[in-house]
């Protein structure tokens, strides 16, 4: 009789959870596994950062969340045309994409 052999591998890669879990924003797609009102719940439980919700009316993106601070800094029209230019051709319509953005405002004033 022949003896089975086993053997097993565990790999893991352990990272802190951070809160808030998002970082400036995310994307969700129009057939994403979790709507804006649920994450937004979520949000208010695990954070005290504030996030707006911008609704979008297209073929692959329902909703935005972005975190206040950014669109008081550049306005909502702003991050709108971005995403719709930039990130909607990266994603399908299940998606949920993680938005980490870098604003920088050059602020140029003439005191005569």
């Amino acid at each position: 009789m022949q003896k089975k052999s086993r053997q097993h591998r565990l790999h893991a890669r352990v990272t802190e959870f951070l809160l808030p879990p998002i970082d400036d924003g995310l994307v969700l797609g129009l057939h994403s596994p979790i709507g804006h009102v649920a994450v937004g719940k979520a949000l208010n439980l695990l954070s005290s950062t504030a996030y707006e919700h911008i609704p979008i009316e297209d073929d692959v993106i329902s909703d935005i969340l972005i975190r206040s601070a950014i669109l008081r800094k550049i306005g909502a029209e702003v991050v709108v045309s971005f995403i719709l230019k930039e990130i909607k051709p990266l994603m399908g319509s299940e998606e949920i994409l993680h938005l980490n953005l870098d604003v920088e405002l050059i602020i140029e004033s003439d005191h005569s």
